[in-house]
């Protein structure tokens, strides 16, 4: 019988086209020796034995995006029937059995990620487009995540996404990834190699969730090739993410230096520059991360490809003109008018080939990243997801540039310097 749940230390966790791309890459890293949170993945082929208990594989096979009602209707159905549906017994069983091992064994909360067999690929990284669940207690909880993941495939956002890429729900799975939680001191995440050809770690209080959505801007720390540390540039993190039992994180509010003080020391940004430098040579390219660190130490989240572009030698026409630093998404120079948008209502004001300016640079903004030609963002930084889609759709984008929306004036000629994490006016 097919093996359902597959830990993430055995050899047969190490093929994306059991456990998606996401958890196979935990898997290289964990059997590498790098330190990570461990766990298991339920397989791409429990969710295909899932659809098939609940009798919909017929359906799916004859879904057709062009045909746009029946594929509304058909992706309605398909989630209602994960959510609602008991799940199959000879998947349920050993999943249940390693959620209780793994809790009895670490006594930490659980985490639930997806791990789509079409993530992480080049030119569709899905990055925030699926589901992860944290601080989970109970088996009903983490029942309910593992059905989230699985309906993540036909969400419509998704949907959409894959359709702009050529892809199809119908013609993939969905693994899911559960681990023990991190209980984060500080987390964030890390580019290892960057267009001038050094290493990136960004860095906040708590989870990783404010970074990965835009809604703080990191510390940024600059390495060279050896893991040594060039410079730190404290952000301000005003809030902190915490875990909240049930699934999903909390903010706090964080006050007096540590809003600006930095979450590592030197000697710990270069701990994970090393452990940067081994994803690379583990994957054979450059890597983005995820991490986390607790009272234990460093541990590594998630490694993914990383496309590194080369600097664009900038218009001689603005050298002189007036101009604010911020964190680079790595990819792209864009010129265009600046519309400053305050709230999402005010999103179809952004025309084809504008550069828009807004406070939080979150992945919801993915729709409208292909008519733009950039984005500069008061909040985020250059490893949060919006950051990663920018740099898949070849997007030029500046992240955490204080004061953007104040100080560029709307409608004015914009240029957007992703390399170097320059925005210009004129």
């Amino acid at each position: 019988m097919t093996d359902f749940v597959i830990p993430v230390s055995e050899p047969a966790a190490l093929d994306p086209e059991r456990v998606g791309p996401k958890a196979a890459n935990l898997a290289v890293l964990t059997q590498a020796g790098l330190p990570t949170p461990g766990g298991f993945a339920l397989t791409a082929d429990a969710y295909l034995h899932q659809l098939g208990h609940l009798g919909m594989r017929d359906a799916i096979r004859a879904f057709d995006p062009a045909v746009i009602m029946a594929s509304r209707r058909l992706a309605i159905d398909v989630r209602i029937a994960l959510y609602d549906q008991p799940i199959a017994p000879e998947i349920l069983e050993p999943l249940l059995a390693h959620w209780r091992r793994m809790r009895e064994e670490t006594g930490c909360l659980g985490v639930v990620r997806s791990s789509a067999l079409i993530e992480d690929r080049a030119g569709a990284n899905f990055a925030g487009q699926f589901e992860s669940f944290l601080g989970l207690a109970g088996e009903d909880e983490m029942l309910t995540a593992v059905r989230a993941c699985w309906a993540a495939l036909w969400t419509t956002n998704v949907r959409r996404y894959m359709e702009s890429n050529a892809l199809s729900p119908a013609q993939t799975a969905m693994s899911v990834l559960i681990q023990p939680l991190v209980s984060a001191i500080a987390s964030g995440g890390g580019l290892s190699r960057t267009p001038e050809d050094g290493m990136l770690i960004a860095a906040t209080w708590g989870l990783g969730t404010s970074i990965a959505q835009g809604e703080i801007v990191p510390d940024r720390i600059v390495l060279d090739r050896d893991a040594n540390v060039l410079s730190i540039h404290p952000g301000h993190k005003d809030h902190s993410d915490t875990c909240q039992h049930g699934g999903e994180s909390r903010p706090h509010a964080v006050h007096g230096h540590l809003v600006t003080e930095p979450c590592l020391s030197r000697d710990e940004a270069g701990e994970l520059g090393r452990h940067l430098l081994h994803a690379e040579e583990l994957m054979g390219m450059p890597v983005e991360i995820e991490w986390a660190m607790d009272e234990g130490g460093i541990k590594m989240l998630q490694s993914r490809p990383l496309h590194v572009e080369e600097p664009v030698v900038p218009d001689a026409i603005w050298t002189d003109k007036p101009g604010l630093r911020g964190h680079p998404a790595g990819i792209g120079w864009g010129i265009g008018r600046a519309v400053v948008i305050e709230c999402e209502c005010q999103m179809s004001r952004v025309a084809p080939g504008d550069i828009l300016v807004t406070k939080v640079a979150g992945p919801a903004l993915s729709h409208i990243l292909p008519n733009v030609a950039g984005v500069v963002s008061e909040r985020g930084g250059s490893t949060s997801h919006l950051a990663s889609l920018a740099r898949e759709r070849g997007i030029p984008a500046v992240l955490g540039v204080m004061g953007a929306t104040s100080r560029i004036p709307d409608g004015a000629q914009v240029a957007v310097d992703g390399v170097a994490g320059i925005v210009r006016w004129m």
